[in-house]
């Protein structure tokens, strides 16, 4: 794509950033066939190839974000899978970030718009405030048809998709490690998440234990928090680069505590931003070079115990699984058959569904703030996951298993709680009534060993 910025506009780092990116487009448009938004609506402008002239227009022009440019950029889930199909390696993730910061600085948004961000921004990424809203959000529910009736649409999507009832604490919730019993192969930093262990705990209590029984010692890090996600991506690119720095402080202090063979990550939304720590803060002289080490330390649960041998799990199962991959892992990670693979080995009857490259429409916050388009593609994705007819559904990251838990009768879990199952640990919750399909594996009465040794 041709590009005409000024040498005076080049100057600025972000628009030489968009200038790169931008060249790298030749128009071909094989990403609108991909992209969730344009899948469903059908507008150009809402495919990543129009977003992008948007952008250019944008940009070269010097030009405050426009109402039109706002909405369509808005509508973006950055599920990311345009950048999977692109042939020219288009780096749409960091082009659509550097407009949403443009947006925020520049553009106009209404007073609900504007309170609903702040509100988000303020309550979710702190685990404190995010229960204590959870546990008064029952009191709003009977007003949902007067929220949608007086234009509060975001609002009744918030109340929707709150849960009834809070789970119960986790229990390993940290700072803290959680030290294995068993021979010590690796010690590790799992971030704890702001969203998660509110909504299901278990997930994180899961990955503890399905580590320790392999030998890893599981650090929480103290000062760490929110991975950033959340306002990153909605253009408050201050405040994101202060959670940023936060965890690589907090992460680093502990390296100096002893060697950390891996940052773990239970969800990919989280994993995604974590990974992108280095490019978020290259320009950083004091943060740079530590950045950069903890992405590259970062790995996803399932890409960590990939490298394992787990070993034969001593449940077996009849359970035929599908496997939901969340956009945040295959298309911002590009992680796509480990899972399958560690559920295979697990026992469990492992299906894709149709159209697994389309987004089920979490993205975050993108379920609160543009709940039509939202439900739109969950009602899609649960209609592709009842074609496969499984019994369960996995997933890695919690916005999806909280956006298709409100969607459809099919219980789901996490990836890492189908495994702790599997190798020992207690039924995941909403599956109880599956517990009769996994049966213990008969262990021999002696050990193998005793016989090599006679």
């Amino acid at each position: 794509m041709q590009t005409n910025f000024t040498p005076e506009q080049l100057k600025d780092p972000r628009t030489a950033e968009a200038d790169r990116i931008l060249r790298r487009c030749v128009h071909c448009g094989l990403c609108t066939a991909v992209c969730s938004t344009y899948v469903v609506v059908g507008d150009e402008r809402d495919s990543p190839r129009g977003r992008i002239y948007l952008m250019k227009d944008m940009f070269e022009r010097g030009r405050d974000a426009s109402p039109e440019v706002q909405h369509h950029i808005d509508r973006c889930l950055s599920c990311l899978s345009c950048m999977t199909t692109c042939p020219g390696g288009v780096d749409y993730m960091h082009l659509v970030d550097l407009a949403r910061v443009h947006i925020n600085e520049t553009g106009t948004r209404s007073l609900k718009d504007r309170f609903m961000r702040r509100l988000l921004a303020a309550v979710v990424p702190y685990p404190e405030k995010f229960r204590m809203a959870l546990k008064a959000a029952p009191l709003g529910r009977p007003f949902i048809p007067l929220m949608r009736a007086l234009g509060l649409k975001e609002m009744a999507a918030m109340m929707e998709l709150a849960p009834a009832r809070l789970p119960a604490l986790p229990k390993y919730e940290g700072p803290g490690e959680a030290r294995t019993s068993a021979e010590r192969r690796a010690r590790v930093v799992m971030l704890a998440g702001c969203a998660q262990p509110v909504l299901r705990p278990e997930i994180n209590d899961a990955t503890i234990r399905l580590l320790a029984r392999r030998g890893v010692d599981v650090v929480v890090a103290n000062g760490a928090g929110c991975c950033g996600a959340l306002v990153h991506h909605m253009g408050e690119e201050q405040q994101a680069l202060e959670q940023v720095r936060r965890n690589v402080d907090a992460w680093m202090k502990e390296k100096t505590k002893g060697p950390i063979d891996a940052i773990i990550i239970n969800a990919s939304g989280c994993g995604t931003t974590v990974k992108d720590y280095g490019y978020m803060l290259r320009h950083d002289k004091d943060y740079a070079e530590r950045a950069a080490e903890v992405s590259r330390l970062t790995k996803d649960i399932t890409e960590f115990l990939s490298e394992y041998d787990l070993g034969p799990p001593v449940r077996w199962s009849s359970l035929r699984v599908a496997y939901h991959s969340a956009c945040s892992m295959q298309h911002g990670q590009g992680i796509t058959e480990e899972p399958k693979a560690l559920l295979t080995n697990a026992g469990f009857t492992v299906v894709s569904p149709p159209e697994g490259h389309i987004c089920c429409g979490s993205a975050g916050t993108y379920n609160i703030m543009q709940p039509e388009l939202a439900k739109e593609l969950r009602t899609r994705k649960v209609k592709n996951i009842r074609s496969v007819k499984p019994d369960v559904v996995a997933a890695g990251n919690i916005g999806c298993i909280t956006q298709l838990a409100a969607g459809m009768e099919i219980p789901i879990a996490h990836t890492v709680e189908l495994l702790d199952w599997a190798y020992g640990g207690p039924v995941p919750r909403g599956l109880e009534k599956l517990a009769d399909f996994m049966s213990d594996v008969p262990q021999p009465k002696a050990d193998h060993r005793a016989f090599l040794r006679s």
